[in-house]
């Protein structure tokens, strides 16, 4: 018996071999998401500021506090322009660090 559940485990860890051989050695979504934000944590703050803004903007609308609605709605287009300049100079960043080949 201790046999068999031996064997199932030595399969086990084939299968898990296998996946990582396919996947070449390629991150996680996970993983991924969290070098990103390490990489430019400016585009995740912009985008929480965003929703933040947009929500208490809805809700001062629904209740009925017009100017603090008008305030947060602007304060969601300076947030979401941060979160754009944020975006690109993240990409521009990006662009420098690629090595160009020499001729």
């Amino acid at each position: 018996m201790a046999q068999h559940s031996f064997e199932g485990e030595e399969i086990e860890f084939d299968w898990i071999q296998l996946q990582k051989d396919i996947r070449g050695g390629e991150e996680t979504r996970k993983e991924k998401l969290i070098r990103k934000i390490k990489e430019n944590p400016m585009i995740p703050i912009g985008c929480l500021a965003t929703t933040c803004a947009l929500c208490y903007g809805l809700w001062s609308f629904r209740t009925g506090n017009r100017k603090m609605s008008q305030y947060m709605m602007r304060t969601r287009i300076v947030a979401q322009g941060f979160t754009v300049v944020a975006l690109i100079a993240g990409i521009g960043m990006g662009a420098s660090k690629i090595e160009r080949p020499k001729k």
